[in-house]
C-alpha cells in the first residue's frame, strides 16, 4: 500500500466556515486558457466507474457555460441536494474551474448539508473547483489527478490609481482563499499564500501530504470515457479561444461572434445561457474582468 494512501498527519478541521460572497453579483471569474489546456491534455473525459442516486457530478466548468449550454451552478447543486434529501452525499469532481464566486456559493451550499459529504477528485479540481472540494468532510483524490490553487487573476484597464484600487479590491478575496485552504489543511497561512502565488498544481500524493485531501482514490474507481473526452476537448478549445480573444481586447460578444464565423458553430450552444452576459455590463469603472482559474 502506498505511504500516501491515507493522510500522514493529524486530521484538520473539516468543513471550514462559510465564505463571504461579494456584494457585486454582476462580477464573474473566468478560467485562464492555460488551465483549459492542462485539463484537456490530462483530465478530459475522466469519469467514475460507478455512481448512485446520492452522487452529484461536477464534470464541467464552474458557473454557466455559453459554449456547452451547461456548467455547474449553485442553483443546480441546491436542487440536487434537495432531491437527495437527508442522506450522505458523494461529490465527484473533474473540472478546470471557472467562476470563483459561483464556486464559493456552491461551497457554502455543500457545507450546509446535514449529512457527511465525500468529495472525490477525478482528473482535476482546479481553482474554483478546488474551493468546492474543500467542502468535503472526507476528500479522496486519484494518484494521477491534480488539485490546483492560485490567486484571483485579473485583466484591468486604467491608470495607476485604477490599478491601486483594483489591487485593494482583490486583496480580501485572495485572503479568503488563504483562510479557507489553511483551515481545511492545517497548513500555516504563509505557506498557502506562497502556493497560491506560484499557481500550484498538486498531484494526488502532494495534495494528501499537504492536507488538501485525505486519501487516494483507487485507480479502478475511474475510467476514461472516449466520447466525453472528445467533447470535453472540443468545447475546451472554444472556451480557451474566447478568453484569448478577450485578453487581446475583444468583448465577449465580439469574441463569440468571431469564433462562430470561423467554425460555423454546428454544435455550439448558440443561445447564451441566463446570466452568462454577452457584454462587460455592470462592471466597475476600471473595467475589471475577474479570472480565477
Amino acid at each position: 500500500m502506498s505511504k500516501f494512501r491515507t493522510r500522514p498527519r493529524v486530521m484538520a478541521k473539516a468543513r471550514p466556515a462559510a465564505l463571504p460572497l461579494p456584494i457585486r453579483q454582476d462580477v464573474h471569474a473566468f478560467t485562464k486558457p492555460a488551465v483549459f489546456d492542462e485539463w484537456g491534455r490530462d483530465a478530459a473525459g475522466i469519469r467514475a466507474v460507478a455512481t448512485n442516486d446520492n452522487v452529484i457530478t461536477m464534470f464541467d466548468v464552474i458557473g454557466e457555460d455559453y459554449w456547452s449550454g451547461g456548467g455547474v451552478t449553485a442553483k443546480r447543486i441546491t436542487s440536487q441536494l434537495r432531491a437527495i434529501g437527508d442522506r450522505p452525499v458523494e461529490v465527484q469532481i473533474n473540472s478546470p474551474g471557472g467562476d470563483m464566486f459561483e464556486g464559493i456559493a456552491i461551497f457554502n451550499v455543500l457545507r450546509e448539508h446535514p449529512q457527511p459529504v465525500t468529495v472525490k477528485v477525478m482528473g482535476m479540481a482546479a481553482s474554483a473547483a478546488s474551493i468546492i472540494a474543500m467542502a468535503g468532510d472526507h476528500i479522496e483524490i486519484g494518484a494521477a489527478s491534480f488539485l490546483m490553487i492560485h490567486n484571483c487573476w485579473v485583466l484591468a484597464v486604467g491608470n495607476r490609481h485604477d490599478m491601486a484600487e483594483t489591487a485593494e479590491w482583490l486583496a480580501p478575496f485572495d485572503q479568503a482563499m488563504v483562510d479557507l485552504y489553511a483551515a481545511r489543511t492545517g497548513q500555516d497561512a504563509a505557506s498557502v499564500a506562497k502556493w497560491m502565488d506560484a499557481e500550484t498544481y498538486m498531484s494526488g500524493s502532494q495534495a494528501i501530504e499537504r492536507g488538501f485531501a485525505d486519501a487516494l482514490l483507487p485507480a479502478d474507481a475511474m475510467k476514461t470515457d472516449e466520447g466525453a473526452q472528445s467533447n470535453d476537448r472540443q468545447v475546451n478549445e472554444l472556451r480557451a479561444l474566447e478568453l484569448q480573444l478577450v485578453s487581446a481586447g475583444s468583448t465577449r460578444t465580439q469574441a463569440r461572434e468571431r469564433i462562430k464565423k470561423i467554425k460555423g458553430t454546428p454544435d455550439a450552444a448558440l443561445e447564451a445561457t441566463p446570466g452568462a452576459g454577452d457584454e462587460w455590463s455592470g462592471l466597475p469603472a476600471d473595467l475589471l474582468t475577474f479570472r480565477f482559474s
